[in-house]
């Protein structure tokens, strides 16, 4: 039996999980899989250390009906069983919001639960389901010790200034901030630059974490200075679903002259719009570079154009840019996306090989260029392994 580390990530109507042998070093997990289609037809997938899917009949059964609340458990079972089986020494979690007050992973207790509750209204989407989760494991398995791996942490290394909103002082005093979120891909990115940059690590570095979700950060030192999103994670870029950046006068518009409700706003901004929105087609990049639709086209090319417009913002906020890095689902695999923000940026100095673009390659600018352009894939799910060996070891 193998001593092992639960990493999960819970949304709505998914769930992502990844073992990790509970050892010193560097985590590499043994398995990694994710049950989409919960609650309506869930579907299970999972591969190997080596990324070999496994096969049929290794997989675990799903009832058509299973919520998260039947599969959790039995996924901690199937686990423990699997393959001659291991031992679940702890359990790690993707937890989206953490206030003020989390500045690093902690250890689950009901006072953590409850102050992050409170936290529910600033990330609707993620919270309800990352609690949901932990409070699953805790009823199926009670002893066995979890962890909660915050985005917003990464970001508690800002300056005031750079979380502040120009709003009354006692609205700022009670909490109304920008928190920043993809912390813990930002958090793995951060721990990677020294073996790319060597000595410029610690330099003017941002990086662009571009998915379903997106967002930017700037770093100095290998940490945060300044992000795109901020009080919720609906701030800042454009992304598959959610608006980003939105003149607030748009929000009073629509209730008062639309007279849209507060449920069909919060619908509208964070399910309706985005990709999806502008194209009407899909929130999928890929699917929409596929397309010869006008519209797929229009929705990508605003999508860089933010994009390339945020990062400019952030290049002043730490001095200048020595290094941009791609990361995430489009980051990692858009050749396209990464070279129409580039273009709009030659005037920082950066320019792409386009062949290094195309194959996705580490290293994607030319050798005269100002700036150095990398594509890093990320390891949210390493970052938790880590911290939950680190907070429960011995």
């Amino acid at each position: 039996m193998t001593d092992a580390v639960l990493v999960l990530n819970a949304g709505s109507s998914s769930l992502k999980f990844a073992v990790y042998p509970h050892a010193e070093g560097e985590p590499t997990a043994i398995l990694r899989g994710k049950i989409a289609g919960i609650a309506t037809c869930p579907v299970f997938s999972a591969s190997d250390a080596t990324g070999q899917p496994l096969p049929q009949d290794a997989r675990m059964p799903l009832p058509p009906d299973a919520t998260h609340a039947d599969l959790i458990p039995a996924l901690l079972d199937w686990i423990q069983s699997h393959r001659g089986g291991v031992t679940l020494t702890a359990a790690g979690h993707r937890v989206v919001h953490g206030g003020r007050r989390q500045t690093g992973p902690a250890r689950v207790s009901d006072a953590l639960l409850e102050e992050l509750d409170k936290l529910v209204p600033l990330a609707p989407l993620h919270q309800p389901h990352n609690l949901a989760a932990i409070r699953c494991v805790a009823a199926s398995a009670p002893d066995l010790p979890q962890i909660a791996c915050f985005d917003t942490s990464f970001h508690r290394t800002q300056d005031r200034l750079a979380q502040l909103f120009a709003l009354p002082r006692a609205l700022s005093d009670a909490g109304i901030l920008r928190y920043g979120f993809h912390g813990l891909s930002y958090d793995y990115i951060a721990s990677t630059l020294p073996a790319h940059l060597g000595t410029r690590a610690g330099g003017r570095v941002i990086a662009a974490h571009l998915g379903n979700g997106a967002s930017m950060c700037a770093m100095k030192n290998r940490q945060s200075v300044a992000t795109s999103m901020g009080f919720t994670a609906l701030d800042g870029l454009m992304m598959g679903q959610r608006c980003g950046a939105l003149d607030p006068g748009v929000v009073l518009y629509l209730m008062e002259e639309k007279h849209l409700s507060t449920a069909e706003v919060t619908h509208l901004l964070y399910s309706d719009s985005g990709l999806l929105g502008v194209s009407g087609l899909s929130n999928d990049m890929a699917t929409l570079e596929a397309s010869i639709a006008p519209e797929a086209r229009e929705a990508i090319e605003l999508f860089c154009f933010r994009a390339a417009a945020e990062l400019a913002g952030l290049a002043a906020a730490i001095g200048g840019l020595d290094a941009l890095i791609f990361t995430a689902g489009i980051g990692e695999n858009s050749a396209l996306v990464r070279r129409l923000i580039c273009d709009r940026l030659n005037w920082m100095g950066i320019t792409l090989d386009p062949n290094g673009n195309i194959r996705n390659a580490r290293f994607i600018s030319t050798a005269a260029s100002a700036v150095d352009v990398l594509v890093i894939p990320t390891d949210e799910e390493g970052v938790i392994a880590r911290a939950t060996q680190d907070l429960t070891r011995g």
